[in-house]
């Protein structure tokens, strides 16, 4: 699979079915030896640059679970709010 056809995926949480972000809005972590990706890396961002700044949400690679044509499936098992915040 190419980089650009990520572009535009939306991320969803198996856990709660919460949508997490777009991949177009993401950076990912790339192991610089081999090319593979680490995770990926949402921003936290704040409503219109108002109010305290949200923690980015780190996915592991490994807590996807499914590729699909408009959206990536992850399961975070409880991490996403302890864990995988950045």
């Amino acid at each position: 699979m190419r980089l650009s056809e990520f572009s535009g995926k939306e991320i969803i949480d198996l856990d709660n079915g919460e949508r997490r972000g777009q991949i177009g809005q993401s950076d990912m972590e790339i192991n610089p030896q081999t090319g593979e990706i680490r995770s990926i890396i949402l921003p936290g961002g704040s409503f219109f640059g108002f109010g305290k700044r949200r923690d980015d949400i780190v996915i592991p690679w490994s807590s996807i679970v499914k590729i699909g044509p408009e959206m990536i499936i992850v399961e975070l098992n409880g991490q996403n709010n302890e864990a995988t915040l950045k």
